[in-house]
């Protein structure tokens, strides 16, 4: 049987939800901004890089596209449950701060597995589970001024987690 679980999901809605316009959807090409008018730039390749903006992150002396979190998830419940899963997927996103485009999720068959993605306008968040092991393993990459960490909460409070495991890796370092 079936129970009803709510996971404080705000009602955020994907931009085909709201019927955004295409040329008003968020696009991730990093903007180039010149720091002066058209005129010859003779600066160096590396004063070039200085002038990315857009989704690049400047951290501790590095310019990168965004942090790659791998998280594990052992000792985990719910790992069956489209309903739950989706509504952790959404959650999950606007903690880090991030805009949903839209969530997909496949569930191949009764006591399996499911595999699924939720689109951002920053990157992705994806999903694997192996409910006979307890396991799940979750990508989550966001690049710009979302916070991949912010959206682990909800993902243990959905999959009520015993051991979890994590590992960051900046993407697209430049500098």
């Amino acid at each position: 049987m079936r129970t009803n679980v709510s996971l404080a999901v705000s009602g955020q809605r994907s931009l085909k939800a709201r019927s955004v316009p295409d040329k008003q959807k968020p696009k991730l090409v990093p903007k180039v901004v010149p720091s002066e008018p058209k005129v010859s730039d003779t600066r160096s390749s590396e004063a070039k890089v200085n002038d990315v903006k857009g989704y690049f992150i400047e951290q501790d002396g590095l310019l990168f596209a965004g942090r790659h979190l791998i998280v594990e998830f052992w000792d985990a419940k719910n790992l069956d449950d489209l309903e739950i899963i989706d509504a952790m997927m959404r959650e999950a996103s606007e903690a880090a701060g991030a805009t949903l485009l839209d969530v997909k999720l496949h569930h191949f068959g009764p006591n399996c597995g499911l595999s699924g993605v939720a689109l951002l306008a920053e990157s992705h968040i994806s999903i694997h589970t192996w409910p006979e092991r307890g396991y799940a393993a979750i990508d989550v990459f966001m690049c710009g001024a979302c916070n991949p960490h912010d959206a682990v909460p909800a993902m243990k409070r959905a999959l009520q987690t015993g051991k979890v495991q994590i590992s960051e890796h900046k993407r697209g370092i430049i500098t």
